[in-house]
């Protein structure tokens, strides 16, 4: 599995032959001065070869609904993964919204999450499983007198 995003002689808008590996599947902050180059590393490059290769993969069909997308002014990108990009902007005025609302890919998650995740017990580890009606009644007869239920 690959460890870093790695791009190779980036030359989009000011970026001069830029060469960087970029940890995954963790926060990175990308800094530096004004006109620095950060943007045209982060969103034209990194982000839109993420897009680009991500619509290239879609069917015919579905392409001709979509905008053609220029690849960046780069040598290499290897390590990518699909991209998200979210604007700088307060679109709603909600404290809860969260990236998954935002993007409106909540919805989605919460569904592949409840049919393809196993739950587990918070108090002993174990997988959570169905169980029959009998089934509880034995456990909460079998705990001492007294035990307090939550």
């Amino acid at each position: 599995m690959l460890t870093h995003i790695s791009v190779r002689g980036a030359r989009e808008h000011n970026l001069k032959d830029v060469s960087v590996d970029i940890p995954r599947d963790t926060l990175t902050v990308i800094t530096g001065l004004s006109g620095s180059g950060k943007s045209s590393l982060a969103f034209d490059t990194i982000y839109a070869e993420g897009q680009r290769r991500y619509v290239e993969s879609l069917s015919a069909y579905a392409r001709q609904f979509l905008e053609l997308m220029q690849k960046p002014d780069v040598d290499h990108i290897e390590g990518l993964s699909p991209a998200i990009s979210i604007e700088q902007k307060t679109t709603s005025r909600n404290p809860r919204s969260t990236v998954a609302t935002v993007t409106e890919i909540y919805d989605y998650m919460r569904l592949l999450w409840a049919r393809v995740g196993i739950p587990y017990s918070p108090a002993t580890g174990e997988p959570i499983a169905a169980q029959t009606v009998s089934q509880m009644v034995d456990r909460v007869m079998a705990l001492p007198e007294g035990t307090r239920l939550y």
